[in-house]
């Protein structure tokens, strides 16, 4: 069925008409086809035009985005360098009073030394004699006098000592060079998540309050150093400080290629008095920590020890009831346990899918927190039988912890690779989220209130600031931290069946 001409002219477009009548065979004369060839042309122009200013101002505007952005990175430069300048002239000057302080105590043993008078009143007064007080005020008064003249000389050199080719000071020991060496060989490994960690501390601190600031310039440490580089100063140092670990014990748990001696996790009590073990083995073993330091290999036995109806994933004792320790297991069955009667006080089966963490709270003993393999963390309290909280997400749970500071704070290492930060008052979603991984978190520790480090099956372990939500150190295959390397010492425990220190 054919489509009428008014038809037509109700749902084509006015050039669609136009189009149509010409090829129907329209009759137009010259003068009219070049005036509407004119006003297409102007119409096309006018088209160019608006959308050359379009682009235009698109550029522009990209272009005006590009410089604040480059301004705002120049001025946080500018900002990092005075913070640099500014250290560096506080940890010269405190290198120069060391030199000071070094060469006034040889000086004075030196001229201890040296001195005749010195040398007969010490004889003197080691069989018994009586010095003078005038003649001992001259001596110590000569002393002084040298003393300061050392100093002066010490302050109109203003040299430091010689320097190696890596900046730092020569020294005569063979054996402290070599370690000096070392340190800074791995400060330079990782010098860009040092330089990072650096300067995340001091935009901190630069961030503060101005009343916080003047509060804290009172505050300075005995070297003059400000808050940021104090801070930064404590990480440096212990990170540098330690570079392996050495085992001090070993505990055999049979058979170590035999897979139900496989050892899943490791904790220490209160007091790291005792340690309990846990595995594929169904039982949880209770060891004193001295007697395993102390005593032979062969002579090593559990103190308590505990059977389960199933394999299991984590441990977590109780840091105020020292006697109360949770498990969990493949099942999902979370249960706490009294060590002194070697007995399940309270089990929790409401996990549907294998159970791989269990925490206790430290600010609130009675509660804990676990997570599974069912996407679900849930929080537990022993007074009650069943969960207090449910949190529902949408990948695998690897590790749940609470924050050492608040019962209300925990932290879950999830396969989606990141970690998730909740306030317990407010599941509906995290409070941060810290995204770095690029495989599943597979462990999550708070090091402090604010600090939380993470180890994923990417082989890294990362560093983060759970107040900041920003990253304090990334991509490192190790942190050296005292308490991070205790911590990942009890890892390398549960993998090797040996007891590590640092």
């Amino acid at each position: 069925m054919r489509t009428s001409a008014r038809q037509i002219a109700k749902t084509a477009t006015p050039l669609e008409i136009l189009r149509q009548a010409l090829q129907q065979g329209c009759e137009a004369s010259v003068k009219d086809l070049e005036s509407l060839m004119s006003l297409l042309s102007r119409k096309k122009s006018k088209m160019e035009q608006e959308e050359a200013e379009t682009n235009l101002q698109i550029l522009l505007d990209f272009m005006h985005c590009l410089r604040k952005k480059k301004l705002d990175e120049l001025n946080e430069i500018q900002s990092d360098l005075q913070h640099i300048k500014k250290d560096i002239h506080a940890v010269e000057r405190r290198r120069v009073e060391l030199y000071r302080i070094k060469d006034r105590s040889s000086a004075k043993l030196r001229m201890l030394g040296d001195d005749p008078f010195s040398r007969s009143a010490l004889i003197d007064k080691q069989s018994g004699a009586t010095v003078s007080r005038t003649s001992l005020t001259s001596a110590l008064n000569r002393i002084d006098l040298q003393t300061r003249k050392a100093d002066a000389r010490t302050s109109a050199s203003h040299l430091p000592p010689r320097k190696d080719s890596h900046g730092g000071s020569d020294t005569h020991n063979p054996t402290q060079s070599g370690l000096v060496l070392a340190r800074k060989k791995r400060v330079h490994a990782q010098f860009n998540d040092l330089q990072d960690c650096y300067l995340q501390k001091q935009r901190y601190w630069a961030r503060q309050a101005p009343e916080q600031q003047e509060r804290d310039s009172h505050g300075l440490n005995r070297e003059g150093y400000s808050a940021g580089l104090e801070d930064f100063q404590s990480v440096l140092s212990t990170f540098t400080r330690y570079s392996r670990m050495r085992v001090v014990a070993e505990l055999r748990h049979g058979d170590l290629f035999h897979s139900a001696n496989i050892v899943s996790s490791i904790e220490f009590d209160r007091d790291d008095e005792l340690f309990a073990t846990a595995g594929v083995s169904r039982r949880i073993k209770i060891f004193e920590f001295s007697s395993v330091v102390n005593e032979p290999t062969d002579g090593q036995c559990p103190v308590a020890e505990m059977s389960t109806r199933s394999k299991l994933s984590c441990l977590s004792w109780n840091k105020y009831t020292k006697n109360h320790i949770a498990s969990s297991d493949y099942e999902g069955l979370v249960t706490v346990w009294d060590v002194t009667t070697r007995q399940s006080i309270m089990e929790y089966e409401e996990h549907e899918k294998r159970a791989w963490s269990v925490d206790f709270s430290r600010t609130e003993p009675t509660m804990l927190v676990s997570g599974s393999d069912d996407c679900k963390v849930k929080v537990w309290c022993t007074k009650q039988e069943t969960s207090v909280l449910n949190i529902d997400m949408k990948a695998n749970i690897c590790s749940v912890k609470y924050n050492p500071g608040s019962s209300m704070h925990v932290a879950v290492g999830s396969a989606d690779h990141h970690i998730h930060y909740y306030d317990l008052r407010k599941v509906s979603q995290p409070l941060h989220i810290f995204s770095g991984h690029r495989k599943a978190v597979s462990y999550v520790k708070f090091l402090s209130n604010n600090e939380l480090a993470s180890a994923s099956t990417d082989s890294t372990l990362r560093l983060w600031d759970v107040n900041e939500n920003v990253p304090i150190l990334q991509n490192v295959d190790y942190l050296c931290s005292c308490d991070v390397l205790f911590s990942y010492a009890r890892l390398e425990a549960i993998q090797t069946r040996k007891i590590l220190s640092v």
